[in-house]
């Protein structure tokens, strides 16, 4: 099992900058690939971004490419979003989320297998 917890969510002005952190236990950390995703009111949960096992291998959405930045700190067992230029389309309940078995970033929500609690963040105009 591997528990996620996501901190850094919060309210923050059209254009401003949050970093979420999402903090990770109970198995090896490095063996993973993390994932960010989001879900907005009445949508379905969508794909943010990613970053496999090792600190080379990153995808964006296209919706957050050149605004967004994945990393991770395998010696702190976490991963972080650097969030810039945000926009109201942007408010949603964050999620981050572990994925053991090939250790590649990935869009695809199925193949991830452990999830976090979620951390809001809303984006005012």
């Amino acid at each position: 099992q591997v528990q996620l917890v996501e901190s850094g969510g919060g309210l923050v002005q059209d254009g401003g900058s949050l970093r979420l952190s999402c903090a990770a236990s109970g198995r090896t950390f490095s063996n993973y690939a993390m994932g960010w995703f989001r879900q907005a009111p009445g949508k379905e949960r969508e794909f943010v971004a990613a970053i496999g096992r090792s600190d080379g291998n990153k995808i964006y959405a296209d919706s957050v490419k050149g605004r967004f930045t994945i990393s991770r700190d395998n010696a702190k067992n976490t991963v972080y979003l650097q969030m810039n230029s945000l926009k109201p389309e942007d408010t949603a309940v964050y999620y981050c989320a572990a994925e053991g078995d090939y250790g590649l970033a990935t869009a695809r929500r199925n193949n991830y297998d452990y999830w976090g609690q979620g951390t809001q963040v809303t984006v005012s105009s």
